[in-house]
């Protein structure tokens, strides 16, 4: 049974090129997962201790807690997804799987569209005002706070990773979607069974002369000369 082949074989530049960024863009994603989950005791802590000295209630202190530790948590879940997802990916294309260069093309459409949501929500954070109502001072006060508790580096590192997820999902779109990509992950068709040449009819068998009625039979080889 014969399989489609490749054509070329050679993969072209330009799909080694989006397989290179989709294996850092999954490395990145690993290692943010991995600080995500390191920070959180830290960030957790400097949260406490800056909250006791404002106005809020200690359960709203605890809410507050638990709601940046289950982010986080979910944050780094989500990270180590999409890393794994991306080196899928990328060992999927390294290895010319048509099916592998479509599923890159929906999830760097979902990817442009999460890392479009996350800038935006970022800016919205840092551009709404906080309320400033007696009801709403408390939680005011603790929504500050939460950006002081992380790292210095780490809502940089944050918005920097949105912007370089867009762009690197942009990039490995347009990449795959060049025709030297599209002439390397279409198969060529079946190829056919190898053909043999006919063999040639075997030649007819020889009749012996006609004898005469009343003859002697013809001797099985002609008489030699040498014979007496």
């Amino acid at each position: 049974m014969s399989h489609p082949d490749r054509a070329p074989a050679r993969r072209p530049a330009v799909v080694t090129a989006a397989v290179a960024l989709l294996a850092l863009m999954a490395v990145a994603a690993l290692a943010y997962a991995a600080a995500g989950v390191a920070i959180r005791g830290g960030t957790v802590d400097r949260f406490r201790a800056a909250a006791a000295d404002t106005s809020a209630l200690p359960d709203q202190i605890d809410g507050t807690v638990t709601l940046l530790s289950v982010s986080t948590v979910l944050t780094a879940v989500v990270s180590l997804l999409a890393g794994l997802l991306l080196a899928g990916l990328a060992l999927g294309l390294r290895a010319g799987r048509d099916g592998a260069r479509t599923a890159t093309w929906v999830v760097s459409g979902l990817g442009l569209i999460a890392g479009c949501c996350g800038l935006a929500l970022l800016v919205g954070q840092r551009a709404t005002p906080l309320g400033s109502g007696e009801d709403e001072r408390p939680t005011a006060e603790l929504l500050g706070l939460l950006a002081d508790a992380y790292p210095s580096w780490w809502i940089p590192l944050g918005a920097g990773l949105s912007v370089g997820q867009v762009l690197g999902y942009l990039v490995v779109a347009v990449l795959l979607a060049l025709p030297a990509a599209g002439a390397w992950f279409r198969p060529r068709p079946a190829s056919s069974a190898p053909h043999h040449p006919p063999a040639s009819p075997a030649p007819p068998p020889v009749q012996p002369p006609h004898q005469p009625p009343g003859a002697p039979p013809a001797p099985p080889y002609p008489p030699s000369e040498d014979r007496p």
